[in-house]
């Protein structure tokens, strides 16, 4: 499947330099980012619902890795 997306060219040029300097064609930075936005917005709203519990238990990092086994 293919993506057009219309940027000017500064953002173009941006862009570019920002894959390059990480190491990413800049078709896979563009699909990274999409997936880090979906994957953030996916998270804030699981954290939103987990809000809504009653009683919600919280746990340090440290509780965390210790019950992982890290």
């Amino acid at each position: 499947m293919s993506i057009s997306l219309r940027i000017n060219d500064s953002d173009k040029e941006l862009f570019k330099a920002y894959a390059k300097a990480h190491g990413l064609t800049l078709t896979d930075f563009i699909k990274e980012t999409v997936l880090e936005r979906i994957e953030d917005d996916y998270d804030l709203q699981e954290l939103r619902e987990a809000l809504k519990e009653p009683n919600p238990v919280y746990y340090t990092s440290d509780e965390v890795k210790k019950e992982l086994g890290f």
